[in-house]
Formats: structure tokens, sequence, C-alpha cells
């Protein structure tokens, strides 16, 4: 399989269709505000992508335009009057540009838009989302691809979020990033081209260590929890301590009495000794995340979803910005596999030994399954994590917001 490294920031010299060009071009607008901008699916959520340079130099000036063109705060819910889903991994920005390291070809930074409130988060990584910066760098021509080449490359991605380099592979076509392919993920429908994602050196991404409390696994409102920093701070405890089963729908966490609220009350304190924050109510919303974590079950919903234990090593439920995940996080997922492999935490609790697929853990997820894969070096040290993806240009042309 050929790859190639990609010099960053020159333009890609191809034929644009007359339309693209059109839609690029600044207009004149007396009335409305806009930007050049793209709409992009990665993984099994969505965000608006926005050039580095196309936005203003300070960034202290872009959290209103940011929640604007998504839609926030909306009382409703729904983000009608923007771009955003209703739901937390449909209400993401994302920003490339220039690398500001010289081992990267690009910057990338994530942020996260509350959906009914008005909080712009810049505090966490997206691991489903980056897997559509590739893409995005190659179609916007932020790095050079000969237009007469049909093959895979090897794109490195500074987050600026964490401060991590990961590493995307993905194909390319006519010097565009390949759309079609027949690799599928669950929670998505159809098919594309395979992503491969690896994300380096993971540890430590916010508190500089794989386990910020230096235990394995801690207690907070009597519940064992294990705190694990790869890719996103993120935390795990096991269902049965919360008196629920595994294969919950996000609808039944969503709609429970009690979970809910106790999960969060888990989280802000992990969060706090993990020292994200020094008060609980200073705890940003995206990070810790927060996993609750089975062994697979044998009932007539886990056939009927697929995720028996001839078929998952691991059932996971995740929340993101407080919300029930309709998939899994990608850096969830990444933190679930670097821990299964460490006796005493809670994941290694409920995993087997043996594993389902030999190249990684099989998590039964709200939406499906997912493999990933955790290399630990002989010292100990966490090396790399790995996971596939997909991910698609929707649109890009202009995107407009009101306001002042």
């Amino acid at each position: 399989m050929l790859s190639m490294r990609l010099s960053p920031f020159r333009a890609v010299q191809r034929s644009i269709p007359p339309w693209r060009s059109s839609m690029s071009t600044p207009r004149s607008l007396s009335t409305q505000r806009s930007l050049p901008a793209a709409y992009y699916r990665g993984g099994t959520s969505r965000a608006v992508f926005f050039q580095r340079d196309h936005l203003p130099s300070q960034q202290s000036q872009w959290a209103p335009i940011f929640r604007r063109v998504i839609g926030s705060p909306d009382p409703y819910g729904r983000q009608l009057d923007g771009l955003g889903g209703g739901v937390s991994s449909l209400s993401k920005v994302c920003v490339v540009g220039p690398p500001t390291r010289p081992d990267a070809d690009i910057d990338y930074t994530f942020i996260a838009l509350g959906v009914r409130n008005d909080h712009v988060d810049y505090s966490s990584n997206c691991g489903n989302m980056i897997s559509a910066v590739g893409p995005f760098a190659v179609d916007a021509g932020l790095v050079t691809v000969s237009p007469d080449t049909n093959s895979r490359v090897d794109l490195r991605i500074h987050n600026t979020n964490t401060g991590k380099v990961v590493r995307a592979r993905f194909g390319v076509v006519d010097g565009e990033a390949a759309a079609e392919g027949d690799f599928a993920i669950d929670g998505v429908a159809g098919t594309a081209d395979p992503i491969q994602l690896d994300f380096l050196d993971p540890a430590g991404s916010r508190t500089g260590r794989l386990f910020p409390t230096g235990r394995v696994a801690d207690t907070f409102d009597g519940v064992q929890t294990t705190c694990i920093d790869v890719s996103n701070p993120a935390c795990f405890v096991r269902a049965a301590d919360l008196g629920v089963r595994g294969n919950l729908t996000p609808d039944e966490i969503d709609t429970h009495p009690t979970l809910l609220p106790r999960l969060d009350s888990i989280r802000r304190q992990a969060g706090v000794a993990m020292g994200l924050a020094d008060q609980l109510e200073d705890v940003p919303g995206s990070v810790p995340k927060i996993g609750l974590v089975s062994s697979p079950l044998s009932d007539d919903r886990a056939a009927q979803a697929g995720q028996t234990p001839k078929e998952v090593d691991v059932l996971v439920r995740a929340l993101s910005v407080g919300q029930p995940h309709k998939a899994v996080p990608i850096t969830v997922a990444l933190a679930l596999a670097a821990a299964a492999q460490v006796p005493g935490s809670v994941v290694a609790d409920v995993t087997r030994g043996t594993r389902v697929s030999s190249t990684g853990l099989t998590l039964g997820h709200a939406s499906g399954r997912l493999v990933v894969g955790a290399e630990y070096g002989e010292d100990g040290t966490l090396c790399h994590a790995t996971v596939y993806r997909t991910a698609r240009r929707l649109m890009e042309g202009r995107v407009f917001w009101k306001g002042s």
C-alpha cells in the first residue's frame, strides 16, 4: 500500500468546476454575515469546518460566530436556526490551519458547543471528527496532493486541544479525498473509504499521566471508578454498581429517574481528582467523559443487537456533554481499550482474557460494534491506539448567521 508524506499548505493544482469556484468567491452582503465553510461527517458525528485564516485573528472572538452558526443556545433543544442537530454529537466546529509544530502537517482545533446552553468548549479532542480533518485539508487545498494520484496518503494532525499528534491514513482519488469504498461502521448507513487513525503517544493528553490520580481505581459516591487519560480524560464505572443493565438504550438512560444525576456527580468528582478543575462546578462539560461498562450479556436484546459474548468483549454506554451518546466517542473507546489491559481497572474486571477479534478489543455500543486497539511498550508506556473510521464531505460554500 503506497503512502506519501504531504508538504503542508501549498495549493493543490487541479481543475475546479465553475460552480465550486463561484461558491468560494467572497460576496458583498450588506444584511447577513458569512464565512467560507464546509460541512463534514466524521465517524458518527458531524461538524462545520473553518480554515483558521478565515476566522478573526483573536480566538476570543470566535465563540459568538460558532454559537450563531450552530444555533446555540436553543431552549427547544433542536438548533433549528443553525447547523447543529440538537444532540452533542452534531453540535461541533472544527478549525484547521497551518502547523505550529515541526512534526505535523496541519493543526486542528476542536470546539464542542452546548445545545441548550451557551457553552463553547475547547477542552477536548473529538476522535470521530478528526477522521474528517485530513480529507478536509486535502479537499480545501491545504496540503499538496498530485491531481493524478490515486493512492493512500499519510497526514500527521496536531490536535491543539490536547497537544497530541494523530496520524491519519486515507485514500485520494484525482487529488481529492476518496469518498467511495466498501468499509462500514456501525451507526452510519452505507459504506465509504476506510480512514486509519493512529493516536500517537496518547497518554496524558490533558493531565500528563495515563492514570491521573495515581491509581487504577478510585471510589466516588461509593462507586468504584477508573480514571484514565488517553487522547481525552475519561472515567469508567460498572453498570452493575449503579443497579442497571449494561445494554441500556440512550433513551432508557435519559429517562432513568436517578442515573444521569448520579453519573454527573461521579464524573465531576473524577474531574477534580484528575486535576481538571479545583471545584466540582468548574469541571468542563466535555471532559472527563464517562462510560458505563459491563460484560456482554446473553439475553434477547443482546442477540438482536449482535452483542453477545461471542460477538463483543465488553459493553459500553457513554455520555458526552451530559447526553447519552448514540454510539461511542472514539476517545472513550481508545481509553477503554487501554484500560482493559491494566489489571485492577474497572474495565479489566468486566472483560475476558480472550478477544473476539485478533486486531483489538471489540466494543458493543448503543449503535453496534467497534474494534479498537491499544499497544503498550515493554516499559509499560502506551505507544499508540488505533481505530478505523469513515468520513465524507457533505457541503462546502459559505455559512450565514444573524446577529452582530
